[in-house]
This record gives structure tokens, C-alpha cells and sequence, in this order.
């Protein structure tokens, strides 16, 4: 050791040098720095939360007529001559069809009947979902045929976009991104929640379409492939009140070079 190295003991009162001193003080100061400024910098590259809701914690009750073409949905009366038609969801990644199959048994048809259903609301930009954790939170309030939504076809479409999981985009992932993200979606639609075209128009406002096969029917395990991939999707577009369809051959789906905005 040289004469003038500076040596440090804890136990000994004073032993830290003038130099000593001044390195652990760069050092913090250094360190605090760095730690700033990499937070600043994480946080700007995050994407700020979704204006979207669960209420996980609360159950809300809702009366309307239940519909299962092309999926499970309840149609709610809001106002005069106005409905919204509310996407029934199961518990977890599982579709609405377990938790209404002990009712269906007793009634058969449930088509046109009015139901209530008492489950956890989800919502985001006029779209309304209702998670159901409980078959014994599904009952008959009237046997009586009630209209059902028409669909009316408006013209075959070629449409941008990325198809999503409704359940975690709508609300239960805020804002749900990356890899971990979309083998979620993938589950979450193989296991019976139905896909959803998420695109913009040329004003970018949001637009959302319930996909179905070519004949109108559920369509979950070929559109697997595509989940969260940037895509051109050409079908026939019908627009049911509040919700629009989208018929699709999914050998017609394009995945593009963009870059997801969701996934």
C-alpha cells in the first residue's frame, strides 16, 4: 500500500478520507441520476390506461331478452325504441354457454325470452359486456317471445385491423400488450369468447366487428392464428343496433407488415 492510499476501518471514528468521501458522494449522486432519468424514460413508453371499466368487485342485475345468434347476448331496452345488446361472457376464459346450460334445460328455447342475469359489467367506447360467475345468477323473468335484433346487411367489406379478445380489451386488461397479452386473447377464444375485428376509420374511431363464419355462425379455433396480428379482412358486413358483424372465410384474412397497436 502506498503512503498516501487512504484506509478505511469501520470501527474507527474519522478513518474515512477526504477522497473516499468524495467517490461515494459521485457515486450517489450518480446513481440517483441514473435512476431518474431511467424512470422518466420508462414511463413515457408506456401506454397510458384505457378509459374502460370492470366493476370485479360488484355485481350489477340486468333484465332483457336473450339472443344467441350469433353469440349469447341480452338485449336491454335503454331508451325508447333504443337497445343495447349487452355480450354475455363466462367466468374466466370460458364462453356464456356453461353458466346458461342448466336454464336451457329446463326451458329448451331460450331465444326471445326475457331473462335476468346478475354478473360483473364490463365496458368501454358504447360497448357492453356482462361476466357471468354463476348458472344460479341466470333465471327466467318471462316465457313469453320478445323481438329479437334484426341484422341488416350493408355491403361486402375490406377492413384493417387486429382481432382482439373482447373480455380483456374491453376491460379486464388495461392496457393488455405484448406476447403474454395475446397468447391470453388466444386462450380466452379458444375457449368459446368471441373474436371481435378491433379497426378505425378514417376519422380513427374506433370500430368493432363480432366475426362469424360465412353463413353467420360462431367462429373461434380458425381465426386463432391471426389474434393480434395486424390484418386485412375482406366479408360482408351486417350491422345488428349497436353491434356489427362480420362474415369472414378465414382463408381470406391477410396479415400485414404493420406494427400491432394492441398486442
Amino acid at each position: 500500500m502506498k503512503k498516501n492510499d487512504e484506509f478505511y476501518v469501520s470501527y474507527i471514528e474519522g478513518s474515512l478520507g477526504a477522497k473516499t468521501k468524495q467517490t461515494i458522494k459521485r457515486f450517489t449522486i450518480g446513481s440517483f441520476v441514473v435512476i431518474i432519468i431511467g424512470a422518466l424514460l420508462f414511463s413515457f413508453t408506456q401506454k397510458p390506461f384505457k378509459n374502460s371499466t370492470f366493476e370485479l368487485t360488484s355485481a350489477t342485475k340486468i333484465t332483457g331478452v336473450f339472443h344467441e345468434n350469433p353469440y349469447p347476448m341480452l338485449r336491454v331496452q335503454v331508451a325508447k325504441n333504443t337497445y343495447k345488446n349487452i355480450l354475455l361472457l363466462g367466468f374466466g376464459k370460458s364462453s356464456a354457454n356453461p353458466f346458461l346450460e342448466k336454464l336451457q334445460n329446463e326451458v329448451k328455447d331460450l331465444n326471445g325470452k326475457t331473462l335476468n342475469i346478475e354478473g360483473n359489467l364490463i365496458y368501454y367506447n358504447g360497448k357492453t359486456l356482462i361476466q357471468i360467475t354463476d348458472d344460479e345468477k341466470v333465471s327466467l323473468e318471462n316465457k313469453n317471445k320478445s323481438l329479437t335484433p334484426s341484422k341488416n346487411t350493408i355491403s361486402k367489406m375490406t377492413l384493417q385491423g387486429e382481432i382482439i379478445d373482447p373480455k380483456c380489451y374491453f376491460g379486464v386488461m388495461k392496457p393488455g400488450k405484448g406476447k403474454i397479452h395475446r397468447s391470453c386473447a388466444v386462450r380466452c377464444i379458444s375457449g368459446g369468447i368471441p373474436p371481435v375485428l378491433a379497426t378505425t376509420d378514417g376519422n380513427n374511431i374506433a370500430q368493432y366487428y363480432l366475426l362469424t363464419d360465412l353463413v353467420g355462425n360462431p367462429i373461434h379455433q380458425d381465426v386463432l392464428p391471426f389474434i393480434g396480428k395486424p390484418s386485412e379482412i375482406t366479408g360482408t358486413v351486417e350491422k345488428m343496433e349497436d353491434w356489427y358483424l362480420l362474415k369472414i372465410n378465414p382463408e381470406d384474412i391477410k396479415v400485414t407488415s404493420e406494427i400491432s397497436n394492441i398486442y
